[in-house]
């Protein structure tokens, strides 16, 4: 019979955590090869942008709630923004899935800005990811130091991979081809 220390322990959790870090990118850089046939209801980019906004809002207002020590609603708007950047990526994959990639059209200095923005938004994409997990089970294990520490680069990072990822879209938008 396991204890409540033992469930409690954030070490149990870490193969987990490197599990997914690995797994995560390295399907959907995977599902990004297959295309399938078939017309979605909606044109997904907006919608997965305005998913990234809300979970930048959601973020920010974790922040806020922890900084007012209001724990439970800091932790119900963590478990809100997990779910919302989970929501996100199955719609990203989806639209690769089923729509041909959208080449930037902008030209000079603004190319450069966007591929800056939008290189740095993909590698922070993925480095975020033991990030939030390691962050999350330190928070929900009650190991609240080390919650803090990690935290400090953790909220940052997904951040700017949130924000960014609405800068990408904003800029791209105008090269989409609506069928």
């Amino acid at each position: 019979m396991n204890n409540s220390k033992e469930i409690l322990d954030p070490k149990r959790y870490n193969k987990l955590i490197i599990a997914l870090s690995i797994i995560i990118p390295l399907v959907v850089a995977a599902l990004f090869g297959i295309k399938i046939e078939l017309e979605l209801p909606v044109f997904l980019p907006p919608v997965y942008a305005s998913i990234n906004a809300l979970t930048a809002l959601v973020l920010v207002l974790a922040f806020i709630a922890i900084m007012n020590k209001k724990i439970n609603l800091h932790r119900q708007l963590m478990i809100t923004a997990i779910a919302l950047s989970a929501m996100f990526l199955v719609l990203y994959v989806l639209y690769h899935m089923t729509s041909d990639s959208t080449k930037f059209g902008g030209e000079g200095t603004l190319k450069y800005i966007y591929y800056f923005i939008l290189i740095t938004h993909i590698i922070m994409s993925i480095a975020v990811i033991p990030f939030v997990l390691i962050t999350f089970v330190r928070g929900i294990t009650n190991d609240i130091e080390r919650h803090k520490k990690i935290a400090r680069i953790t909220f940052p990072l997904w951040l700017y991979v949130t924000v960014t990822g609405v800068v990408v879209y904003i800029m791209i938008s105008p090269y989409y081809v609506y069928a």
